[in-house]
């Protein structure tokens, strides 16, 4: 047996997306532990657990606005990165590649929140 979004390959890609901006997180220097480290584990942890969230929800209505919560988060880790790399910290090919996954996660999070069937 297993949960609905176990099954959800958004899920799944947010859950390596996550994980891989942890050590971005970790890597930082002390300085940034706090400030930018610290937020942007946060932020990246809301993406799964958003989307664990919602698909637990009974009503679309509520699966579409924790999606959209999940989507506002993507958007959240964008932003850090690019604090990050203000700092000298992360490579522009580095940023690109979460650039990257940012975007096509954000991209099926809009379209999971749009399309979500109620029950």
């Amino acid at each position: 047996m297993s949960f609905k979004f176990e099954k959800l390959d958004v899920w799944k890609r947010s859950i390596d997306f996550a994980d891989d901006l942890f050590q971005i997180a970790d890597d930082l220097p002390q300085k940034y532990q706090f400030s930018l480290g610290e937020q942007l584990r946060r932020a990246a942890l809301s993406i799964p657990t958003n989307i664990a969230e919602g698909s637990g929800r009974d009503s679309a209505k509520s699966r579409a606005y924790f999606y959209r919560i999940a989507k506002g988060s993507v958007y959240e880790t964008v932003s850090l990165l690019v604090m990050i790399g203000k700092r000298g910290i992360l490579s522009r090919e580095t940023y690109r590649k979460y650039y990257k996954e940012a975007n096509e996660l954000a991209a099926i999070l809009t379209k999971l929140a749009d399309s979500t069937p109620s029950k």
